[in-house]
């Protein structure tokens, strides 16, 4: 009896334990995101928390506001064209690195998760440089390099981990039938992983889409992209635009979540 009293007592601890670490954790993530809604809100001319009033006269002015439109074209056209050539970058790098199991492979996946891994301002800082020794000027060619570099890696992942799954005598059935290694990829194993691949493309939109240190180093006045004039407008006069642009962003990742989840079982791919 002691024994089973000890145990549901254990039991209980652990629960509450859990349940207030996952609490303070819904907290810190959700209370932000709270906190810019509400303020994108506020019918005061200025950025001020708790607003004075509720008002989507800031919403309304997003329409007026051409640089701040502009921004948003361009962060939607570098990564639209980052998430693309990351999806084919990130797929064909996936494919070398699960089948082999050279030291090679081992080595190239090293390579291909290092820009994940070093500080994206020193990343940023020493593309700049090499650009520069290379005599390329800044320019979306540039830009979008930045952006795959930073993002192809992430499709990688989520590749790795779909042909880790896929059940290698489908492939070898499709050998022995006579079927090429191309049609075999186009038929067999591109159907199986593109849930893996669709969720590592919508990762490597979102990180591409709010970049801030690659873009703060390789952008100029022609790409300026939207996290940058933001941050530029908050900088300056604190203008209340900025909290409505990023309502609008949030809104806009939320539905792109709930589409990425229907459509191809975002949560499960990237457990």
């Amino acid at each position: 009896m002691a024994e089973r009293r000890r145990l549901d007592l254990d039991a209980l601890s652990f629960r509450v334990v859990v349940g207030a670490l996952s609490t303070a954790a819904v907290v810190v993530l959700v209370a932000p995101t709270v906190i810019v809604l509400l303020t994108s809100l506020t019918a005061s001319a200025s950025l001020r928390f708790p607003p004075d009033g509720l008002s989507f006269r800031w919403y309304r002015a997003l329409a007026g506001a051409g640089q701040l439109q502009r921004a948003a074209g361009n962060s939607l056209y570098v990564a639209v064209v980052a998430t693309a050539a990351s999806a084919v970058l990130g797929t064909l790098g996936a494919l070398g690195i699960a089948r082999s199991r050279s030291r090679w492979a081992r080595a190239l996946d090293a390579l291909f998760m290092s820009p994940l891994l070093l500080p994206a301002l020193a990343f940023g800082f020493a593309a700049l440089m090499a650009f520069s020794l290379a005599g390329l000027r800044l320019s979306w060619l540039t830009l979008a390099i930045g952006h795959v570099v930073v993002c192809a890696p992430i499709v990688v992942r989520t590749a790795v981990a779909a042909l880790a799954q896929l059940d290698p005598a489908l492939l070898e059935s499709s050998a022995s039938l006579g079927a090429s290694r191309l049609y075999t990829f186009r038929r067999v194993t591109l159907p199986l992983i593109s849930r893996g691949i669709a969720a590592g493309a919508f990762l490597a939109f979102m990180a591409s889409f709010d970049n801030v240190p690659v873009s703060l180093f390789l952008s100029d006045a022609r790409t300026e992209v939207l996290p940058i004039h933001l941050w530029q407008i908050i900088e300056t006069n604190l203008d209340v635009r900025a909290a409505a642009a990023s309502g609008v962003l949030i809104v806009f990742t939320l539905l792109v979540m709930l589409l990425g989840e229907r459509l191809a079982g975002l949560s499960r791919q990237l457990r």
